[in-house]
């Protein structure tokens, strides 16, 4: 009910010819951006400590995802396309 009630509260508050404040609107450009960011330092943080097997099987899947996504600009496809290479170099190698 809590989570409903608060995703609800947006359309409520913001809903009809009501326009989003400029800080609000502002932080929506920039989120996506810091977030992705955070969580490719977050999957990536632990290549200090086995750089030679899973550190270079990291770098790989994350450049290989980059890849995708600037070829294609479809953020599904690359997801997925970068978990089966990593999931594909973690059981060959």
């Amino acid at each position: 009910m809590v989570t409903y009630a608060l995703r609800s509260a947006v359309f409520v508050l913001f809903g009809g010819d009501r326009k989003l404040p400029t800080w609000l609107d502002k932080l929506g450009g920039v989120l996506p951006s810091a977030i992705m960011a955070v969580l490719v330092v977050y999957c990536l943080k632990a290549i200090r400590d086995d750089f030679t097997h899973t550190g270079i099987i990291g770098v790989v899947a994350a450049i290989v995802t980059a890849l995708i996504h600037k070829w294609k600009h479809n953020v599904f496809l690359s997801i997925i396309v970068g978990t089966l290479v990593y999931m594909i170099l973690i059981r060959v190698f």
